[in-house]
């Protein structure tokens, strides 16, 4: 696949990282050596403006596939992502900073005035980032969250602290709950995929995967008795912290905003109903201590500074919170992040950048979800001819994975391996995402 990417940003490096590999990627940018990092991939480089028809030809616009405008200008993207539309009617995908864009951008095909000249694929990272916190915020102790199929089924993160029954046993031995797999693990931040004779060591990440009400059983009976998230505090007031606000609010979850600016505060008692706003600074000790932030079930840094929300997180940490999430601006931060004790780290570039992983991914092959920055992902897949009444011992995969759930009519089976899968099912895939490729190449029709 020929890619086009528009801008020389940390989520152009991202995504011209991501894909250099297995496409031919094109970067367009006014400066023109791009930055260090953009030198070491084995990329072309076009200098000049996306805007322009001739610089558009350059990077050989006509032959290829998809455009990605990602400037950190919400309008320059807009302007290059249609240039793009009117000179190759190539696919678009726009990221944009600013609500209004993502919403008067998008247009559904089925819609009377939708035309080939509109953007195809509007990204607004901050929503993304804003859903991946939920997710996680409203399970219990988790680290991470994925829905699938419909919200029948579920993936779910959790870390083995020393005290829990489950360290220093097999896999086999443990005896999880029935409707559920353990598919993954993560150790000394390397992900793998399991069997039975695996030991489980303290401080090790699990990865779960089966219907979401057998989840909620083995999250209540081996990783924490609290069931429920009752309370939240937030420190950084903007548009993620309103966002998230709102949908906690939802849900009758009590919450706590933490902002420093005064005007800030005032509009954002405007748009909530229920939220505590409190006018002050998150790396404020004193201040965090006479709120009791410390009886949060979980806190949330999500200003746009890195190394504030290190320093409001590791405070919210001394005050006795026992689950803290943090927003990390530069993705290299993530694993600094989680080294000094912030159970998760999350980026919305990060989440950006899967969002266009799972635009790109073959029409019977689908990304979605990408874990433990990217070292794991859940696949997609539609069952062809040639694999009807197999079972699924049978399939001698060719690298090591796990299909978690088969969706058939609506239902959603958590299956053994005597269970047969049967031609037109889904079966969603846990795997290595260096073994991904095998994965889909094994299920495809030959």
């Amino acid at each position: 696949m020929r890619i086009i990417i528009y801008g020389t940003t940390d989520a152009g490096l991202l995504l011209a990282t991501e894909f250099f590999e297995d496409h031919d990627i094109t970067v367009i940018d006014k400066d023109d050596n791009g930055t260090e990092s953009f030198s070491k991939l084995d990329i072309s480089f076009i200098q000049g403006s996306a805007s322009n028809e001739e610089v558009l030809r350059n990077a050989g616009i006509k032959n290829a596939d998809v455009f990605i405008a990602c400037t950190d200008v919400d309008e320059a993207n807009i302007v290059a992502c249609l240039a793009a539309k009117k000179n190759s009617g190539i696919r678009t995908i726009c990221f944009v900073s600013k609500e209004e864009y993502r919403k008067n951008l998008y247009f559904d095909k089925s819609e009377e005035h939708f035309c080939d000249m509109f953007i195809d694929f509007i990204i607004w990272p901050e929503e993304l980032l804003t859903q991946e916190i939920f997710r996680i915020v409203t399970v219990a102790h988790a680290l991470d969250v994925e829905n699938f199929a419909d919200g029948k089924a579920r993936l779910l993160e959790y870390k083995v602290e020393p005290n829990l029954k489950i360290a220093g046993k097999k896999v086999k031995d443990c005896g999880f709950t029935q409707g559920t797999l353990m598919v993954g693990l993560t150790r000394n931040r390397e992900l793998f995929i399991p069997n039975g004779e695996t030991e489980i060591h303290a401080d090790d990440k699990l990865i779960f995967m089966g219907t979401s009400h057998s989840l909620d059983i083995l999250a209540g009976t081996f990783f924490h008795e609290k069931e429920y998230v009752k309370s939240v505090a937030i420190i950084g007031g903007g548009k993620v912290g309103l966002m998230l606000a709102q949908n906690l609010e939802s849900l009758k979850i009590k919450t706590k905003i933490i902002e420093k600016s005064y005007e800030r505060c005032r509009e954002l008692a405007q748009e909530l109903k229920s939220a505590l706003i409190i006018n002050g600074d998150g790396t404020n000790l004193q201040l965090l201590d006479e709120e009791e932030i410390g009886s949060s079930d979980v806190v949330i840094s999500i200003t746009n500074n890195d190394e504030k929300n290190l320093l409001c997180s590791l405070l919210a940490k001394q005050l006795g919170v026992t689950r803290v999430i943090s927003r990390v601006s530069k993705v290299t931060n993530s694993v600094l992040f989680e080294k000094v004790g912030i159970d998760v780290a999350i980026s919305a570039k990060t989440s950006a950048i899967n969002e266009v992983k799972n635009d790109l991914a073959e029409n019977d092959v689908d990304i979605l979800a990408t874990v433990e920055q990217g070292q794991g992902e859940v696949l997609e897949i539609i069952v062809m001819p040639e694999f009807n009444n197999k079972k699924i011992m049978e399939l001698k995969l060719p690298a090591p994975a796990v299909i978690g759930v088969v969706q058939r009519k609506g239902s959603v089976i958590i299956p053994k391996g005597s269970t047969e899968i049967r031609m037109n099912d889904i079966l969603i895939i846990f795997t290595a995402a260096d073994s991904a490729g095998e994965i889909k190449e094994f299920f495809k029709v030959s």
